[in-house]
């Protein structure tokens, strides 16, 4: 009722009631319509738009509520998996606070609206994506067969499917991971306080509008397709957040092929 006083509230409080709604499950739907989030509605790294807020802006047909975790506002609010959300106005919730992908496992729907993560499984936008839409994700997968086998050879220890997409407009590619594994921001947590877990690898996503990805489909030496494919996946796991295992090696993967264009 008051909401600036809230917003000042939840500045020192917010991560406490963050943990009520994944500790506190008899009061979970309650404590849901106090939590509050950043937005692509406003791209402000202050929290102020409720559930119900998002709700009363949802697009017509629209059956979930998106939301994309990331280490930092600034990771968030540039994830490459916003993109389709960004073309089509949809609007994705940015949480950038070390729990939120914590709270997000234990809350998975408010108001009849399930949560979805924007980076887990395939998209599916529901009835936001038209008739044509649909044709053209087909046919972009029926026309990069070959493409999607080729880069699944060259990667085939780094990851679990290979697959084109729809959901990137301007990146060349990126990481997801599995409808029901999860989350990066979790998994990144858990092993940083040195937690024992399960082998994952993720799902490898290229947008095949984009012209590296034309460059590397018209690749015919095999060696340099493999180098590029490995520089394409180091990348969109940068662009997610993650660090990788061996940067050295992709500097210098990069610097090579840096060279060769240049000559």
């Amino acid at each position: 009722k008051e909401p600036e006083t809230y917003a000042a509230f939840w500045k020192e409080f917010g991560n406490v009631i963050k943990e009520g709604a994944g500790e506190d499950f008899a009061n979970k739907d309650k404590i849901a319509k106090l939590l509050r989030f950043s937005t692509t509605h406003d791209d402000s790294s202050e929290q102020t738009s409720s559930l119900d807020d998002y709700l009363s802006r949802m697009q017509e047909g629209q059956e979930k509520i998106y939301y994309v975790a990331a280490e930092s506002f600034t990771t968030a609010k540039n994830s490459p998996y916003l993109e389709v959300f960004r073309k089509k106005g949809i609007e994705v919730l940015l949480l950038h606070d070390r729990i939120d992908d914590w709270m997000m496992s234990h809350l998975m729907e408010f108001d009849g609206k399930n949560l979805q993560d924007v980076a887990k499984g395939e998209l599916d936008l529901g009835e936001l994506d038209n008739e044509e839409d649909k044709k053209e994700q087909e046919k972009l997968s029926e026309d990069n067969k070959d493409l999607v086998e080729r880069v699944k050879t060259a990667l085939e220890n780094e990851v679990e499917e290979v697959r084109v997409t729809s959901r990137l407009t301007d990146s060349p590619a990126c990481l997801v991971v599995g409808e029901h594994d999860m989350g990066a921001q979790m998994r990144r947590i858990m092993e940083a306080a040195g937690q024992s877990l399960p082998e994952s690898k993720p799902i490898f996503e290229l947008n095949p509008s984009h012209p590296l990805v034309a460059r590397l489909d018209n690749e015919a030496d095999e060696e340099r397709f493999t180098e590029l494919s490995r520089v394409l996946f180091d990348q969109a796991a940068l662009a997610a957040g993650d660090s990788l295992d061996d940067p050295a090696s992709f500097v210098a993967r990069l610097n090579k092929l840096l060279l060769e264009l240049s000559i």
